[in-house]
């Protein structure tokens, strides 16, 4: 992918819908029919296009930099709250009918604590994403390392902000909004939850790292490029 603009912006405009559709889409759970811990795995349908965000703000950090990189997470955290008022007066206008909104509400009713624990996953989770990334990217060139070398900072950045994300959400969300951190019962399925989805988020993140390649393969002619971390 060439430096430009134009890419740039389709870049950030790929990121920023992946993060609104997932945001409208992780109330439905997916059953992964993979066993863990006498139970199967749940994950939400947003999972892939959280994934999405991450190899977005990675490639716009490998190719326009850091800055470029936090400005597009900072403009996704305000495309979040654009998304959730707007989804609110969608919900508070009087429907046709009684059915059209219940079916509103049951699709893209909006959870204040589910919501609290989608910002606070993204916002905490995507800042830590391209801190490490650039963290470690400096690092391996500064030490003689080239960009073919890229596949280390793309997943070690990837893979622990996922897990960040992952402690965030279903610890506000479900510990904390449904209780189950204070309930010795639910303790072990929270738990079973948090790495159940993780493991789904890992191989994804690693699934990912071709693509993460090919649309980069241009940063190879501009390794030793190395920014303020």
């Amino acid at each position: 992918m060439k430096k430009t603009t134009t890419n740039l912006m389709l870049c950030a405009m790929v990121f920023a819908v992946a993060l609104v559709i997932s945001n409208v889409i992780t109330a439905k759970t997916v059953q992964t029919g993979i066993p863990l811990f006498g139970s199967t795995i749940l994950v939400p349908s947003a999972v892939i296009c959280y994934c999405v965000t991450f190899l977005m703000t990675d490639v716009i950090g490998e190719i326009w930099g850091k800055k470029e990189a936090k400005t597009v997470v900072l403009g996704g955290f305000a495309c979040q709250i654009l998304a959730t008022c707007l989804i609110l007066i969608g919900q508070a206008l009087p429907a046709a009918d009684a059915s059209m909104q219940a079916s509103y509400d049951m699709l893209l009713g909006q959870n204040a604590v589910f919501v609290l624990a989608s910002m606070a996953g993204y916002l905490l989770s995507q800042s830590w994403d391209v801190f490490v990334f650039h963290k470690i990217r400096n690092r391996v060139l500064s030490n003689g390392g080239t960009a073919r070398s890229r596949w280390i900072w793309n997943n070690a950045s990837t893979m622990t902000s996922q897990l960040i994300d992952t402690v965030v959400f279903i610890g506000i969300a479900f510990g904390i909004g449904f209780g189950w951190l204070f309930d010795p019962a639910m303790v072990g399925t929270l738990g079973g939850m948090m790495v159940g989805q993780y493991l789904c988020k890992f191989v994804l993140a690693a699934i990912d790292t071709p693509i993460f390649y090919f649309l980069t393969r241009n940063a190879e002619n501009r390794a030793g490029l190395i920014e303020a971390a």
